[in-house]
């Protein structure tokens, strides 16, 4: 592999990954009690679940929020916010990949792709049909 592309590979050091596992863990525990300690990113997040669920279940409609396992959730929650941020949505489908690989079972990944690419082919259709003059 040549180094440039060596290079340009994201690590588990790279801050910008640690900074996600962090936030992840934080939405995880929150899950099951109220947690003091929260950082700036995960309050955000956390103000915005009520929108970012309706997202996860209009396209995941055979899984009701609360059956869906909960650090999935949380890895699904940080995706669709780094949506709606300046994070290119390729690059956050693939760290929620990699965090569902890392902190998930063996299902997660696939579940978690499944779930981030229909919300971001319906992103994308709503955002054609506002600039078609159809929305």
């Amino acid at each position: 592999m040549p180094l440039l592309r060596l290079l340009q590979m994201k690590t588990r050091l790279d801050p910008r990954h640690i900074k996600r596992r962090s936030v992840v863990k934080e939405l995880f525990a929150q899950s099951f009690t109220h947690q003091p300690n929260l950082s700036p990113l995960t309050r955000k997040i956390l103000k915005r679940v009520p929108t970012i669920d309706k997202k996860i279940q209009r396209v995941a409609s055979s899984w009701p929020i609360d059956k869906i396992n909960k650090i999935d959730l949380a890895i699904l929650r940080l995706a669709i916010y780094e949506f709606e941020t300046a994070t290119p949505p390729k690059v956050a489908i693939d760290e929620a990949v990699e965090l569902a690989k890392e902190f998930g079972g063996d299902n997660s990944g696939s579940f978690v792709n499944g779930v981030l690419g229909s919300i971001l082919k319906d992103l994308s259709q709503k955002k054609g049909a506002k600039k078609n003059g159809r929305a």
